[in-house]
Order: structure tokens, then C-alpha cells, then sequence
């Protein structure tokens, strides 16, 4: 048993962090001594791990508390939202730099160094994608977040012209 300083040390936490989830009832201590001192077991802190390795993706409290009830069914639910939020946070980010950029009046067209579309090809092929999986993934990135995929295909070193074929070839059905 860890006294709540102890645990909030393990953690890198702060005690008032474990007293909010307390509170929230998203981590109740195991027990507590005579004068009032919260006491916290190994199921605990096993708890509290996995709130800490949520947290550290960015889910919040509120689908962290999803995750513990239901860990099955609502964590693929749970980390597609989160993945979709991260790719609009992305998307922001990329459009916050493309103008800062422009402002500068600098290239970032070489952002990827030691990547190029040869390699990015045979690692789509290594990771199982076949020319219908590549083209999926292509359509989904060019719907998803067509100047980032613009921006992608320029920092493999592909030509404009060669990236504009992919962009309308990613915006057919697949074959």
C-alpha cells in the first residue's frame, strides 16, 4: 500500500491530481487510515497506470472513465475519436505552418529527409498494402485532408505534376 504522496511520486502526478480523480471517482483509494490518510493498493496503481497511459494520448477524463468501464467494446470507439481529432489538430498545424511559411517565404517542401516516394512505396508494401490498399490510403488521406496530402506527396520529392496524377487517381473508386 502507497500513501497518496507516494503514489502521485510514481506516477511523476501531483497529490492534488489524485485527490481530483478521488473526487471524480475515477480513482478511489483502496482504504484509508485512522486519521483520514488515503492508502492505495496494487489494483490501484494499476488503475492509475492506465489513466496515465490514456492521458498521455490526450483522451480525456470523461473517455478515460469509458475505457475503465467498458474496456472491450468502447476502446476502439474511444481511440478512433482520438485519432480523428489528432488528424483535424494535425491538419491545423500543417495550415499554421504552410502560412508561416509563406510569410517567411521559406520551402518546406523538404520536410521529410531520408524519405522519398520509392522508400514511402516499400513501406506501404512491407506494412501489407497492395495497389488497392495504397489506393485506399491515398483516397482516405486526399478526403481526409487534401492540402496535407498535397503537402505530403511534394515532401517525398514527387514532382507537381506526378502529385497532381495521385490526387486525381486517389479521388477515383478503387479498381
Amino acid at each position: 500500500m502507497l500513501t497518496i504522496s507516494q503514489a502521485a511520486r510514481r506516477h511523476n502526478l501531483s497529490r492534488s491530481t489524485l485527490l481530483y480523480y478521488d473526487r471524480l471517482g475515477l480513482l478511489r483509494p483502496a482504504g484509508r487510515s485512522p486519521s483520514g490518510y488515503r492508502f492505495y493498493s496494487a489494483a490501484d496503481l494499476e488503475r492509475l497506470e492506465r489513466i496515465c497511459r490514456w492521458r498521455r494520448t490526450g483522451i480525456s477524463l470523461e473517455a478515460i472513465w469509458e475505457l475503465l468501464d467498458d474496456p472491450g467494446a468502447g476502446r476502439e470507439a474511444v481511440l478512433r475519436r482520438r485519432l480523428e481529432q489528432l488528424a483535424g489538430e494535425i491538419q491545423v498545424l500543417w495550415e499554421q505552418q504552410r502560412v508561416i511559411g509563406r510569410l517567411l517565404k521559406l520551402d518546406l517542401s523538404s520536410r521529410l529527409p531520408g524519405l522519398d516516394k520509392a522508400r514511402w512505396v516499400a513501406l506501404l508494401a512491407a506494412a501489407g498494402l497492395d495497389e488497392a490498399g495504397m489506393h485506399c490510403w491515398h483516397a482516405e488521406f486526399e478526403r481526409l485532408a487534401p492540402d496535407g496530402h498535397q503537402d505530403f506527396l511534394a515532401a517525398l520529392g514527387i514532382v507537381e505534376e506526378e502529385v497532381r496524377t495521385i490526387r486525381e487517381w486517389s479521388r477515383k473508386p478503387a479498381p
